[in-house]
């Protein structure tokens, strides 16, 4: 008799474990290396605040001191010698003057200093290239962090311009809120892409120029001290020559438009001030980006 022999057959081995690849756009990407670069300079500035608050306080304190402290108490007199009303007019001025130049102070030196050093000495600069994202995308994170840092600055500075003058002066205040909370992040962009300009145009030895030769003159002729209206009394032959020649500063604007924004003295249009700004913006990080582009890829 036969024995029948059956088997069972053997069970499917089974499938490996495959992880799922998670992809991202080239858009999640590039904002994922934009936030890590900005944070990576705003922790250097979190780690720096001993520097950054002296270097931002002592110029505008200084300003409102010299000119709203000291000048009325030995009777030196601001304002036009107009007496306490030139006085207080001039005070009024003066705050939106020293908010918009310590924007444009703090926009300049926190990304212009910083990226004429890395790439002109610590070649540090050549790791942020290596980032997953686009070149430029580094110089615009470099932009965006010298923004944050001239915001703060405002922040630091307003209550300083406000408060530090004479009892004699009365500093008369109107709060646009609309026009200051889009001025504000337009200028600190605006500044921010002049320094990434003026950073990738100067190198080391050159440096002393920048402050000499355009942040100097950009602060006595950008309306820090006087309205731009009142330039209009300057005239050669009845051409006013120097109100049309500062036009050429974007300084100008931004004191303009924070004289809209926190008083009720003269102003140039909001109409002007914006679109202008606007256009300087874009030329700046145009330019700033192309030069960054040719330092750091040649």
């Amino acid at each position: 008799m036969a024995a029948t022999v059956t088997t069972t057959p053997e069970a499917p081995a089974p499938a490996p474990h495959i992880t799922p690849t998670i992809t991202r756009s080239t858009f999640q990407a590039g904002r994922a290396a934009l936030w890590g670069l900005m944070m990576r300079d705003l922790t250097v500035l979190g780690k720096s605040m001993r520097e950054f608050i002296p270097r931002t306080v002592i110029q505008p304190f200084l300003l409102c001191f010299v000119f709203l402290y000291v000048f009325p108490n030995i009777g030196q007199g601001v304002g036009g010698g107009g007496g306490a009303a030139g006085q207080s007019a001039f005070a009024t001025i003066l705050v939106a003057g020293v908010v918009g130049l310590s924007i444009n102070f703090q926009g300049i030196q926190a990304v212009a200093l910083p990226l004429v050093q890395e790439i002109g000495y610590t070649k540090e600069i050549e790791d942020r290239v290596l980032a997953p994202a686009p070149v430029w995308l580094v110089a615009v994170a470099k932009v965006f962090s010298g923004a944050v840092q001239g915001l703060i600055a405002a922040l630091i500075v307003f209550p300083i311009a406000a408060v530090v003058h004479t009892s004699d002066i009365h500093i008369h205040l109107e709060f646009h809120w609309l026009v200051l909370l889009t001025l504000a992040p337009l200028a600190c962009i605006a500044c921010a892409a002049m320094g990434l300009t003026f950073g990738t145009f100067f190198n080391p030895r050159t440096v002393p120029m920048l402050f000499g030769v355009v942040v100097l003159p950009m602060t006595f002729l950008g309306g820090t001290y006087y309205p731009w209206t009142t330039l209009g009394k300057v005239k050669i032959g009845g051409f006013a020559w120097l109100q049309t020649l500062v036009l050429i500063n974007p300084l100008i604007y931004i004191t303009e438009g924070f004289r809209a924004a926190l008083t009720r003295s003269p102003h140039m249009h909001l109409y002007v001030v914006y679109p202008v700004l606007v256009g300087f913006t874009a030329f700046f990080l145009w330019l700033g980006i192309r030069g960054f582009k040719k330092r750091v890829l040649s």
